[in-house]
């Protein structure tokens, strides 16, 4: 199947050849992730090239998918592209010192990213199996950490503490830094998570993820370390998010546009009065980058479609006081909302 995408991806770039070095669209192409190297690909197929560093590896993951593999290094790169007048290469993603270069050996450049992007904004079920797996390390993660948190820890402990356990659980790694924000922290809805202690009474708001083969989670619990019976208006502001959140499973559908998803929570927000207090869009696609195609947003005009995933997290930030987002990944099937998020509470949780 991916075969089939990277030649669609070469005919709509209307190139002789691709040329991509970027390391999340070369694992795109190859499956294979490092940290250098480049691939070619033409109408007959693509070739991997790669240092010594990665070249027993690359062998072992090449094995049997019709992708040349070719130890080198960049300097082969001028005498194997010299075949090729057209080049294909993601503009937005490729310095100007290397567009520079291959200009200067003669090539015509071609931008191959909104080829790339078309074709990996719909997931296969191979990238859906990952995804749900990353979710469900993720969700795991989490409920084994909510009985280890104890008063006195900080955001910075407690961040280590669930990456340490999405580690444990098979993660290859966190998607993002993970944010971990306790009482007015988290008014910042991408707070810099630091050495604030957990007090009793706090609300605490972590937002989190993990990889598998490359392949992203994004999930937010908000929740209280103990009640000290002072949350009477956070208590009604989650109530509202919640609702918001699950509106989003139940209302939006394939060929809506990112902009009327995104009006979904947002007029239910603001039907409650906190609309003002919601300053991101409802969400973003999700896969190999944590952020990418589609955008639901007031200004998303892409129309969404199945097997497309993004976040679902409607949120609330009162400033000097605390914040409230609920996200869930989740997937267009059969036209409706599935989410990947089954293992966790989103009613509020007080430990």
């Amino acid at each position: 199947m991916l075969t089939e995408k990277l030649q669609k991806i070469y005919r709509e770039t209307g190139a002789d050849a691709l040329y991509t070095t970027t390391d999340y669209l070369r694992r795109y192409i190859t499956g294979f992730y490092s940290t250098d190297g480049y691939v070619i690909s033409d109408d007959k197929g693509s070739t991997f090239v790669t240092d010594l560093r990665y070249a027993e590896a690359a062998e072992k993951a090449l094995e049997g998918t019709g992708i040349g593999l070719v130890v080198g290094s960049y300097d082969r790169a001028k005498e194997m592209l010299e075949p090729y007048m057209k080049l294909g290469v993601p503009f937005e993603l490729i310095s100007h010192e290397e567009a520079r270069r291959l200009a200067d050996w003669g090539h015509e450049l071609y931008d191959s990213l909104p080829a790339f992007r078309k074709a990996m904004i719909v997931k296969d079920e191979k990238e859906l199996a990952l995804i749900r797996k990353a979710c469900e390390i993720a969700e795991d993660a989490f409920n084994a950490l909510l009985p280890e948190i104890r008063e006195g820890m900080t955001e910075t402990e407690v961040a280590a503490l669930l990456e340490y356990k999405m580690r444990r659980l098979g993660a290859s790694g966190t998607s993002f830094d993970t944010i971990c924000a306790f009482g007015e922290n988290g008014s910042v809805p991408h707070h810099e998570t630091g050495a604030r202690k957990l007090r009793f009474g706090d609300v605490i708001l972590i937002d989190f993820g993990c990889k598998v083969e490359g392949y992203c989670s994004d999930i937010t619990r908000t929740f209280l370390f103990g009640d000290d019976g002072r949350h009477g208006a956070f208590k009604k502001a989650y109530a509202e998010v919640l609702k918001a959140h699950e509106l989003v499973k139940e209302k939006v559908t394939a060929g809506m546009t990112g902009r009327e998803a995104d009006a979904v929570a947002r007029d239910s927000l603001k039907a409650a009065g906190l609309g003002e207090y919601f300053t991101h869009s409802l969400g973003h696609g999700i896969g190999l980058n944590i952020h990418e195609n589609p955008y639901l947003s007031p200004r998303g005009e892409e129309a969404l479609r199945d097997g497309m995933v993004f976040s679902d997290e409607p949120g609330v930030y009162f400033a000097g006081e605390f914040g409230i987002r609920i996200e869930d990944s989740v997937y267009l099937e059969n036209g409706k909302v599935v989410s990947f998020m089954n293992r966790t509470k989103k009613d509020l949780i007080i430990l």
